[in-house]
C-alpha cells in the first residue's frame, strides 16, 4: 500500500500523520473542508495547512459529497478517516450537524468503496474516540465491575460529582477501560463515533476490506487548533493564561482525562496501517494515565511562566464524564505500541510551540453561553 487518503488530513492529527507517512515513502492525498472554526477564515494561513501543502495532494471538499469521495479515492490503496465534527459539548445542541458529518459522511465513503468497479482500497482505519465508553469502567465494592450511567443533574447540582453505581448508588472507583467494555456514550458526539465505528466494521467485513478502529483519548501537542473553543482544554487554558485571564475550572477540578501526545498517536496509527494484526480490531490509543484538570492548569502556567487566577467554580456541563483512562494491554500485545512521551515533557513541547504562535482571541465564554442557552451548562445550587 503506497497511496493513502487521509480525510481531515490538514487538521491537527492529520497533518502530523501526513508528515510521518510521507517520510516513510507513502503518497498522501488529503480530503479536507477546512472548517473556519479550526483553521480560521483563511485556511491558507493556518499552521497545519502550511505543514502539508507541499508534501501532499490536497482536495478541498466535503465528506458529505459523494463526488468528492469519488475524486479523492481514485487510485487509493488505504483510507485513514479522521474527518469528523469533534467536541462533546457542542454536539449536544448541534445534533444533526454531528450526525450528518460523522455518520452520513462515513456511509458515503462506504458507498463509493462498495460501488468501485476496480476496487483498489485494501484497508480502512477509522478514528474513533474514548467518548464511546461514556463514563467507562468502574468498580463497586458490592457489585464488582460496573458500567455506570451518566451522572445525574440532581447530584451535580448539589456539588456531588462522584460516579455512582447504577445498582446501589454508592460511589464507585474508576478502572482502566478495556476495549471489551460496554459501549454507552454520554454525548451525541460519542454516539456518532460509536455508530461510525460499528458501520465501518460491519461494512468492511461484508465486502472483505479490513478495518482498524483507533479509540483516541485526549490528543494534544504542537499544531492543535488554538482557535477552536469547543475542544481541547490545553488550547483553551493556554489562551486564557496568555491573555492573563482567570481560568474557571468546572466541578472540583479533580475530573481527569487520559492525555496522549500527538507523536504517540501518529505512531499508533502508523502501526495500525502497516500491521495486519490490526485488521477488524479496535484499539485504545492513550497514555493509560489520569491527569486532573487542575494539574493541567498548573502545568501550563508553570510552562508559560505566567501566573493567573484559578477559580474552582463548581459549575458543570451535562454530558461531561468524570474520568476515563485507557487500558493499553491490547494495543501493546498485538501492535507493540507503547506511549513514549510523558505528560510533562509533552506539555513543554506544546508550550514551546504555543509561544511562537499569535495570541488568539478568547471565544471560550461564547461557547459556554451557547451551552447555557441550551440548558447544558449549570451552576450548583446554593
Amino acid at each position: 500500500m503506497k497511496n493513502i487518503l487521509i480525510t481531515g488530513g490538514a487538521g491537527f492529527i492529520g497533518s502530523n500523520l501526513t508528515k510521518k507517512l510521507v517520510s516513510l515513502g507513502y503518497n498522501i492525498v488529503i480530503l479536507d473542508c477546512f472548517l473556519p472554526q479550526i483553521h480560521g477564515e483563511n485556511y491558507h494561513e493556518s499552521y497545519t495547512y502550511k505543514q502539508v501543502k507541499n508534501i501532499a495532494t490536497i482536495i478541498k471538499g466535503s465528506v458529505l459529497s459523494k463526488e468528492d469521495w469519488i475524486k479523492a479515492t481514485k487510485g487509493i490503496d488505504a483510507i485513514i478517516h479522521l474527518a469528523a465534527e469533534t467536541g462533546t459539548g457542542q454536539s449536544m445542541y448541534n445534533i444533526s450537524q454531528y450526525c450528518n458529518s460523522n455518520i452520513i459522511g462515513t456511509s458515503l465513503m462506504w458507498d463509493v468503496i462498495a460501488q468501485q468497479e476496480n476496487r483498489t482500497i485494501k484497508k480502512v482505519i477509522i478514528a474513533s474516540s474514548r467518548a464511546i465508553y461514556g463514563e467507562g469502567k468502574y468498580h463497586c465494592k458490592d457489585h464488582g465491575t460496573i458500567y455506570p450511567d451518566m451522572r445525574n443533574d440532581k447530584d451535580l447540582s448539589k456539588g456531588d460529582y462522584n460516579v455512582k453505581c447504577h445498582l446501589c448508588n454508592q460511589n464507585a472507583k474508576a478502572l482502566a477501560t478495556t476495549e471489551d467494555s460496554l459501549i454507552h456514550a454520554a454525548s451525541v458526539y460519542g454516539f456518532t463515533k460509536a455508530a461510525q465505528e460499528e458501520l465501518c466494521m460491519i461494512t468492511g467485513k461484508s465486502i472483505n476490506i479490513p478495518v482498524a478502529s483507533l479509540r483516541y483519548q485526549n490528543v494534544y501537542g504542537p499544531g492543535q487548533s488554538l482557535k477552536n473553543p469547543y475542544t481541547g482544554i490545553l488550547s483553551i487554558f493556554s489562551n486564557l493564561i496568555r491573555n492573563k485571564q482567570a481560568i474557571n475550572i468546572f466541578e472540583d477540578g479533580m475530573e481527569s482525562r487520559d492525555f496522549i501526545y500527538i507523536d504517540d498517536v501518529v505512531n499508533a496509527t502508523t502501526l495500525a496501517l502497516q500491521n495486519n494484526k490490526a485488521n477488524f480490531q479496535s484499539f485504545n490509543v492513550g497514555s493509560g494515565k489520569r491527569t486532573t484538570v487542575l494539574q493541567v492548569a498548573n502545568s501550563l502556567m508553570k510552562a508559560l511562566n505566567i501566573e493567573t487566577e484559578i477559580n474552582i467554580t463548581g459549575q458543570y456541563r451535562i454530558s461531561d464524564i468524570r474520568e476515563n483512562f485507557a487500558d493499553l494491554t491490547k494495543i501493546e500485545s498485538l501492535l507493540g505500541f507503547k506511549p513514549k512521551v510523558e505528560f510533562q515533557k509533552g506539555i513543554t513541547s506544546f508550550i514551546n510551540w504555543v509561544k511562537e504562535q499569535e495570541i488568539e482571541e478568547d471565544n471560550y465564554e461564547q461557547s459556554l453561553l451557547e451551552m447555557k442557552n441550551a440548558g447544558l451548562f449549570k451552576d450548583i445550587k446554593s
